[in-house]
This record gives C-alpha cells, structure tokens and sequence, in this order.
C-alpha cells in the first residue's frame, strides 16, 4: 500500500459469499416448489378417494333396494368403500409428513443461510478493521522514520529562527507526498510547537501541547525505536478535525538511544480515511446495514452512515470473544472483530462492527 493512498474496498469476499446465498436460495425455492406439488397431487388422490367413497355409498343403496340379489354387490362395494378409506389414510399420513420433512429443511436452509450471512459480515468486520491496523502501521513508520531527518534533529537541538523555517519547509514537502496527514509538528520538551508543516492553514507555531495525552506519552519513551498511539480525538488547533496522533522523539545525533530533544508529532486525518474504509464495505442491501470502527471504549470513531463519530457507544456483547456474531430482541444482527494488529503495531484494541438490521 502507497503510505500516501487513500484506502481500499473491503469487498473481497463478496463473490464466494454471494454464491452460497445464491445456492441456498435455490435450495429452498425448490422445496417449496416440491411441497407445493406434494400437496396439490395428495389433494387430487383425496378428491379420487372422495368419488370411490360416493360411488360405493351409492352401490350400498342400490343394493339394498334389489334385496337379496344384491347382496353380492353390496360386499363389493364395502370393499370399495374400505380401499378408498386406506387410500385417503395414506394420503393424508404422506402429506403429513412430507410437510413436516420440508419444514424442518426449509428451517435448516434458514440457519444455514444465516450463518453464512452471520461469518461473511465477521469477515468483513476483520477486514475493516485489518486495512486500517495495516494504514495506521505505516503511520507508525513514518513519524519514527521522520524523527531522524536531519533538519529536524537540528532544529530540536537547537531552535534559531533559521532552522524553524527550515524544518516548516521540510514538514510542508513531507505533507505534499503524503496526503493522508493534516499536518506535521515538531516541538521541544516542553510542549511548545516550534515549527509545523501547515502553518498557512493552520497557526500553531508558539503553541503549547504539554497538555494534551499523546506528549505526555511521547515524553516518557525510552529510544527512537518506539512510538505512540493516540486514540481519535478532535484536535484544537486544526480546526477540531478529527485526528489520530502519532509521536516519536527526537533524538540527539539521530541516535535511537541517544539523548531525547524533541519529540514529532504526525496528524492522521482521520474522519476522510476511516470513512473510505467503512463506506466501502458491500453487504448487498446497504439501507439496512451499518459499519463502524469503535476504539477499545466501544465508542464509535468511524461509521458508513456518518452517525455518532466520537460521541455514541455500542453496546457490543462480546462475552470474552475477540470475534463473532449474534441476533438482538429486535433481529438486528451485530457482527464484530478485533484488531489483530499488524506488524510491530499492536493496535489499541480497537474492533470493526457491522450492524445489519432484520
């Protein structure tokens, strides 16, 4: 994947999964179809037996008008009567359980279909949330990769006005190539915001960050090697866009264990690259159906339908599975998985989600 892509569809397993519902679906027209005609040829022998039971009853009458000439006739026709009796019996015993039999296979195609609807959508809820582990451990490589540009060693070690410009410049060529940041930002020890990569759009410069969780995190990191993770949240000072912020520090001579001077901070435009991914999802009947990403809270941070970003939380019954599937009281189906990480991110024990109304 290009670090500076947009992300892709997560529709990969919608042919062979659409083949299986295809299948099942001819399946269960053709039990209906074999029921229906059960019962049509089982009501036509019944309206047969009805005319052998008629024609015997009125045997037995004339029989009985002839007197004991037609007592020869009369045993006849009580056999008549007996066979049409047997006949209707069997009939009726064979429609019976044929109907029976194509119920509980028509029951059984409905939980088949079900469960294959149920592990496509597990599938793709993996999916979501894998093309998103594998975009956001390129962030992880980048804000680690950035932290040894020179320019930015310098400028950290030491801060002249020269070397602020510099650095803003080098930030903005960055930001050019990979479009997926909103902005860069390199800042001293104590928080402030020495140099940043959009500072036309965004005025940063001179602002003071020694709040906020990520710095926080990033000052406590031990070498070069690592990083930090923030969790999606709105920043500030970049018009209270939606951002997920990654940290290195920057280090003394570039050294991965050298003495800390600084530390990078890379802005993840989050809302625009998170929407590409749960909006590419493909169910098949999208008016019913929602996608989410939530963070480890179960509050949703991306969403098909643009609903509740950052605000709402999913009540997801998990019962001790990193995945799986399960109906509501309404017959919603809710499917979920867990990030599974990827590479050396471990991810932050985020889920995808799918919704699918009944």
């Amino acid at each position: 994947m290009n670090r500076g892509s947009s992300l892709a569809r997560t529709d990969d397993q919608g042919d062979d999964s659409g083949q299986a519902s295809d299948i099942s679906a001819l399946i269960a027209r053709l039990t209906l179809e074999v029921n229906q005609i059960a019962r049509e040829k089982t009501k036509s022998i019944q309206n047969i037996t009805n005319q052998m039971k008629m024609l015997a009853l009125n045997a037995l009458i004339e029989s009985s008008r002839a007197g004991a000439q037609g007592a020869g006739f009369a045993v006849v026709a009580q056999e008549v009567r007996h066979v049409g009796q047997q006949v209707e019996n069997i009939a009726s015993d064979l429609e019976t359980q044929l109907t029976a039999r194509t119920g509980n296979l028509m029951a059984s195609i409905d939980k088949m279909t079900e469960r294959s609807r149920g592990e496509r959508m597990v599938d793709l809820s993996l999916n979501a949330i894998e093309l998103m582990d594998r975009n956001l451990y390129e962030r992880t490589c980048d804000v680690r990769w950035w932290a040894t540009d020179s320019a930015i060693i310098d400028c950290a070690a030491s801060p002249t006005d020269a070397a602020k410009t510099h650095v803003a410049e080098r930030l903005a060529v960055i930001l050019g190539a990979y479009t997926v940041y909103l902005d860069l930002w390199l800042c001293d020890l104590e928080g402030n915001v020495l140099a940043s990569g959009l500072g036309s759009r965004f005025d940063v410069k001179g602002a003071n960050v020694a709040a906020t969780s990520w710095f926080r995190e990033a000052r406590k990191l031990r070498s070069g090697d690592e990083y930090t993770a923030g969790n999606v949240d709105r920043q500030p000072l970049l018009g209270n866009a939606q951002v997920a912020t990654y940290c290195a520090s920057v280090r003394e001579g570039g050294k991965a264990h050298g003495r800390a001077i600084g530390v990078l901070a890379i802005h993840f435009d989050w809302e625009s690259q998170a929407r590409a991914i749960v909006e590419g999802v493909r169910i098949g009947d999208d008016d019913k159906t929602r996608v989410l990403l939530v963070d480890s809270n179960l509050r949703v941070i991306a969403a098909s339908d643009g609903q509740g970003l950052l605000t709402e939380r999913i009540a997801l019954k998990l019962n001790g599975r990193r995945s799986g599937y399960y109906h509501e009281h309404a017959g919603n189906m809710v499917a979920f998985h867990a990030t599974p990480g990827y590479e050396t991110y471990k991810g932050l024990g985020w889920f995808g989600v799918i919704l699918r109304g009944a």
